[in-house]
């Protein structure tokens, strides 16, 4: 009876693994299976972040601050109307955005599950322009739309099971459940939510929807060539992708130029009326310069 509870048990938890909610990624179609809820993952990436803006120092340059609110909007904005010409309005519930420039040197910038987002005051050296930062915010944006964060803690939870937690089932009576081990993995997860490495795979995902997302909001998503290679000059330069899960500079860059086409397709910049502003001084002038005679 005993091997015959712990065979079941084994079973059940070989069946939590291969479960789960399977979904498309928007703009790229590509599938994922998802073990952990959108409530559980808002719910430890609300906390992390509460927790992160209580120690951090925000910004004290009021025109970087609006800037970076200022881009960070139009994206959200056009990533939702996006969302809801696609049948995912019911998505949109999940984004509660929030932009906040932070001070700190690196070169960096996040973004939580829920549309939590943070750069630092050292990336905007390497941004120098609102459309380069579109770019890193797009690139941002797009892990949570992607939720490539609940991907990747699905796959540590996978990992998990299928290591410690069938071999706990299998070696000890009176198990404790499944769920309760689940839990505790997440909550494990939900404490690296800043640092979270995604893979290579992801990255490149999260630069493709990036560009789209920069175009679609109104930004020329060409100066994403001219960006990168910025970067690959600083000191955060990754030469080589062999040990790292972020692809090399050189093939990041190769591969964007490969997007581009299809980013240019979503691009619609916006529309300008200094000419029409100019000609109005102008005429404005004449007359005053008539009357004056």
């Amino acid at each position: 009876m005993k091997k015959v509870k712990f065979v079941l048990m084994a079973l059940v938890a070989a069946i939590v693994v291969s479960c789960g909610t399977t979904r498309t990624v928007p703009i790229t179609g590509r599938k994922q299976n998802i073990l952990v809820s959108d409530e559980q993952v808002l719910s430890l990436s609300n906390q992390e972040y509460t927790n992160y803006m209580k120690s951090a120092k925000i910004s004290t340059n009021a025109a970087n601050t609006a800037m970076v609110k200022r881009v960070g909007q139009k994206l959200a904005t056009a990533v939702e109307a996006y969302l809801s010409n696609h049948g995912l309005a019911s998505e949109i519930n999940q984004y509660s955005w929030e932009f906040n420039l932070v001070q700190d040197k690196s070169a960096n910038a996040f973004c939580m599950p829920g549309g939590k987002i943070v750069v630092y005051e050292g990336l905007l050296p390497y941004t120098q322009n609102e459309a380069s930062l579109a770019i890193v915010l797009g690139h941002e944006i797009a892990h949570a739309v992607a939720k490539h964060s609940a991907e990747q803690m699905s796959k540590q939870i996978k990992n998990q099971y299928g290591t410690q937690i069938l071999g706990s089932v299998l070696n000890a009576a009176g198990v404790s459940s499944s769920t309760t081990q689940l839990a505790q993995i997440i909550a494990q997860k939900g404490l690296q939510f800043r640092s979270l490495k995604y893979s290579r795979d992801n990255e490149t995902e999260a630069d493709r929807m990036g560009l789209i997302f920069a175009a679609m909001a109104g930004y020329d998503p060409n100066v994403a060539v001219s960006f990168w290679q910025r970067m690959s000059q600083g000191n955060n330069s990754n030469q080589s992708d062999m040990f790292s899960d972020h692809p090399s500079d050189a093939k990041r860059i190769a591969a964007i130029k490969q997007e581009l086409p299809e980013a240019l397709t979503y691009y619609n910049p916006a529309k300008t009326t200094v000419k029409k502003t100019t000609s109005t001084a102008k005429k404005t002038v004449r007359k005053t310069t008539t009357r004056r005679k």
